[in-house]
């Protein structure tokens, strides 16, 4: 943590209403947990669902880390990549960008109209790779309800249901975060399906809970939907912030969206 003398620079973004503090690590301090923690405070700090750090990358444009407002890291975080992606082409004067995260490399693009394309990269569909707590078949798993389970450098569990308004969201997405099947804890999705290239979708985020949207959990509530045979492999996802376009193409899983930057600030500790 920093002294008194020394303000932190941050944006806030939010894709969807999914929102991100990002920290510019190049021209300043590093994160770290209790750092996260202090700023997710939606009552004594900012407020977010996830914190995007942002340093130098040997490989890329620029590293992305991301942490969750308990603390915890992720190694993904679509959304947020999309909102930083739009932020450093505007200034670079780009219409494309190579991220690296510890998902893997992550290609970026503008898609026009205000829109960010973000390839988030193969969908990890193998029980280690999710990762499970022992060998099954991630297509259904033996839960009841039967979810489907997908990597997406962060674990997902979808569940697939005929009204996605009668499901308690807080109370199931917090039991099933912590389900013993899922040894790095999950990301829980109920989805119902309204067309063969449409979905409507709830989330409920782990290390975050209820959130308006997630990125990376519509890839993987896409990725389920199309291996189980429900819908194609494009499709329109509505979340109660708004609508992503996914797209699981042979290079990656590619989402398409809006992101705004609210405002710039400094955290004083």
């Amino acid at each position: 943590m920093q002294n008194k003398t020394s303000p932190i620079p941050f944006m806030k973004m939010h894709g969807l209403g999914n929102d991100f503090v990002v920290i510019d690590a190049r021209s300043g301090p590093r994160v770290d947990s209790a750092l996260a923690i202090a700023m997710a405070d939606r009552h004594r700090g900012i407020g977010f669902d996830q914190l995007a750090e942002v340093t130098d990358s040997p490989d890329g444009d620029l590293h992305l880390t991301f942490w969750n407002s308990d603390g915890s890291t992720s190694a993904a975080c679509g959304n947020a990549t999309r909102c930083i992606a739009a932020w450093d082409m505007a200034n670079r004067g780009t219409d494309s960008l190579v991220i690296t995260t510890d998902r893997g490399t992550l290609q970026a693009r503008s898609a026009g109209d205000g829109l960010t394309s973000v390839n988030m990269g193969p969908p990890l569909l193998e029980w280690a790779d999710v990762p499970l707590a022992s060998a099954m078949d991630t297509l259904s798993l033996p839960i009841d309800g039967t979810p489907t389970a997908t990597g997406m450098g962060n674990p997902h569990c979808t569940f697939f249901v005929d009204d996605i308004a009668t499901i308690d969201l807080a109370g199931r997405g917090s039991a099933m975060e912590h389900h013993p099947l899922f040894p790095e804890r999950t990301n829980v999705q109920f989805a119902q399906v309204i067309a063969p290239d449409h979905l409507r979708m709830r989330v409920w985020e782990r290390g975050a809970g209820v959130t308006l949207a997630s990125g990376s959990s519509s890839c993987a509530t896409a990725v389920a939907a199309a291996r189980r045979g429900l819908t194609g492999r494009n499709v329109r996802i509505d979340l109660d912030g708004g609508t992503l376009h996914i797209d699981w193409r042979d290079d990656g899983v590619w989402m398409t969206g809006p992101t705004a930057h609210v405002f710039d600030g400094a955290w004083h500790v």
